[in-house]
């Protein structure tokens, strides 16, 4: 199924379950509807699952994006569908903090899980890492991307089948979509230009953060959990919580979506 969000922006979208709640997922950079599914697997009602433009079949016009541009794709989503809670993953995430700042009433649950940036800069680590993946797409370098990816995978287990066959698969993926261009200024960007409208949030909050991830500073979590009004924060002290803790992270969500 597609929804048109705006003109010329036509996203690929899957809905499970039935009935209400219904729940909008949001994935990463580079994720898609097969990394945000497991995410929602034990939670009720409806789930809706969708890539934002430019990610798998999703469409959108050509020239650089902007976390406004993504927070368009989720609110047009979940006003298609009618959804009214919504889960973040890193960029989604980013996505869902600018729309809850324009928009601080729109969801009455949200999870964000590893939020990569709020309202100041990346620390350089995280944008030397992020640029250099975005380069090594633009250049259609697949060992560069690759290695990259890598990353996003404990060292102890990047020679298991399931973890190579991740790495093969995003990678593929990467150099496929062309997300280079469009991306081009992420690392200088920040998801909203200041949080103060964040503590008008209306919604009960679920912030999952990790130590050790350079992509996903574990402060961002803390500061976004300091300003939201009503909101449960955890963090796991180790980085990968999706390679790590699945079962937990699993149920860590679903608990707080169903109650």
């Amino acid at each position: 199924m597609t929804i048109e969000t705006s003109p010329g922006v036509r996203l690929e979208s899957l809905t499970t379950g039935s009935g209400t709640p219904v729940t909008v997922f949001a994935h990463g950079l580079a994720g898609g509807i097969a990394d945000t599914r497991p995410l929602g697997g034990a939670v009720h009602g409806s789930r809706v699952f969708f890539q934002f433009r430019g990610h798998g079949a999703s469409t959108a016009p050509a020239g650089e994006w902007t976390y406004r541009d993504l927070a368009d794709d989720l609110r047009g989503v979940a006003d298609a569908t009618g959804a009214t809670r919504a889960l973040g993953v890193s960029l989604g995430a980013g996505a869902l903090c600018r729309l809850l700042a324009d928009d601080p009433t729109r969801f009455d649950r949200i999870v964000l899980f590893l939020p990569a940036v709020l309202d100041m800069p990346r620390p350089a680590a995280a944008r030397t890492r992020l640029g250099g993946l975005l380069r090594g797409i633009a250049a259609a370098d697949r060992d560069a991307v690759s290695a990259e990816v890598a990353a996003e995978v404990p060292a102890d287990l990047r020679g298991t089948s399931a973890a190579r066959a991740f790495i093969a698969h995003r990678t593929t993926t990467l150099l496929a979509s062309g997300l280079g261009a469009s991306l081009a200024g992420l690392p200088d960007q920040t998801a909203v230009e200041s949080a103060e409208p964040l503590k008008a949030v209306t919604a009960d909050a679920l912030v999952i953060g990790c130590r050790g991830d350079t992509l996903h500073p574990v402060e961002t979590a803390e500061r976004i959990a300091g300003i939201l009004p009503s909101v449960t924060l955890h963090v796991y002290d180790e980085p990968h919580p999706l390679w790590r803790h699945r079962h937990d992270l699993r149920e860590r969500i679903s608990a707080f979506l169903n109650r």
